[in-house]
């Protein structure tokens, strides 16, 4: 029996020896991984001292009080925006300009079919000679009316006809005259011209579509009347009044304009509590409808600290400065830069005080031995 509980013991050593070896040798893996078996560096923080060499260039962080511009987004906008349509229902037969052409008032912008309108004058014209002729002819009843009328050889009810069929006979003729007329009119609304002078902005039609009275065909609008149009928050809007000059930045031309306010909307948006704001642009030849550009706002005055922009060193996205303490050691200390200033310093948001020194350029680093 001893010898066979041995057996049994040995089996079962045999099936739970392996994993417990595998085990054991992952353990010692993941330990060695992990640095387990190196030396270790005790926590803490090796200072490397770095002085300030003879001569090297220094700035002092000071405070300055500059105007604030606020920038407010808009886009350009005629204030005279005309829709150019037919009076008449008929199918275009040219179109005499191309989106972007600047055209004056009274050029020919589009041609319309028109032999149904001829055909109605020459309709009318043809209903004049009628009336004409009757005309002459109830004139001449009238005339050998009277004479025969003085001798009693007619009766004052045929000369009442006699004239009365002339009176009729002139109305119509008149009647026929004004058909001529108006034919003519019409006609003439064969010929689109353009109302003022301006650019084309939009072309809606072709040649071969059928206009129709009030469907616009083109789009012209006048260069001299462009607004920059953008919502003004009711802090700044509150403080502008029409006439009131400011000045619009163009992205596209890279060009600073003076604008004069024209018109402030007397009613907030109630999501963005702003007001929109118009303000004219002078004429300009770069300048198109549909643009993007800044509103450039006085805001008041602000105080803020700077430094000269060579003092600023970046790495990546980082900005950082040399400090130099009292004792004329260096600290290297992370900065958050703010606007560049047009005199070659900028603004400091953050990381330094006012009164501090430090290092224009390239610090020189003497470690202490």
């Amino acid at each position: 029996m001893a010898e066979h509980g041995a057996v049994t013991r040995n089996v079962r050593w045999r099936r739970i020896a392996p994993p417990i070896v595998g085990l054991a040798v992952l353990v010692l893996i993941i330990a060695w991984l992990a640095g387990s078996f190196e030396k270790k560096i005790a926590p803490g923080r090796d200072e490397v001292e770095r002085r300030l060499a003879p001569g090297t260039a220094l700035d002092i962080t000071h405070e300055v009080t500059k105007p604030t511009i606020d920038e407010v987004i808009g886009t350009l906008k005629a204030a005279n925006r005309t829709l150019v349509s037919s009076r008449v229902l008929a199918t275009i037969e040219s179109i005499e300009v191309a989106a972007g052409e600047q055209v004056r008032r009274g050029d020919v912008l589009v041609r319309l079919d028109d032999r149904e309108l001829r055909a109605r004058l020459d309709q009318a014209q043809q209903s004049v000679a009628s009336a004409r002729a009757v005309g002459v002819e109830s004139k001449r009843a009238y005339s050998r009316s009277k004479p025969l009328f003085d001798k009693n050889v007619l009766s004052r009810s045929e000369l009442d006809r006699a004239e009365s069929a002339f009176r009729v006979a002139q109305a119509k003729q008149l009647q026929a005259e004004q058909a001529v007329r108006e034919a003519e009119v019409m006609l003439s609304y064969a010929t689109v011209a353009a109302p003022k002078s301006g650019r084309i902005v939009d072309r809606l039609a072709e040649p071969g579509d059928v206009a129709r009275p009030g469907v616009p065909l083109l789009v012209l609008y006048d260069a001299a009347s462009l607004r920059l149009e953008a919502p003004v928050p009711e802090r700044l809007a509150v403080r502008m009044k029409p006439g009131d000059r400011l000045t619009v930045y163009v992205d596209a031309t890279d060009t600073e304009i003076e604008a004069t306010i024209d018109e402030i909307v007397p009613q907030a948006d109630t999501p963005s509590r702003s007001f929109l704001v118009k303000v004219s642009l002078p004429r300009s030849e770069s300048l198109y409808e549909g643009m993007f550009g800044r509103l450039r706002i006085p805001a008041g005055e602000r105080r803020h600290l700077c430094i000269d922009e060579r003092a600023v060193h970046r790495v990546g996205q980082l900005e950082f400065v040399d400090v130099v303490r009292d004792d004329d050691t260096l600290e290297r200390r992370y900065v958050k830069i703010g606007r560049a200033g047009d005199d070659g310093r900028v603004e400091v948001l953050g990381g330094l005080a006012a009164g501090e020194r430090v290092v224009v350029g390239k610090a020189t680093d003497e470690t202490a031995g």
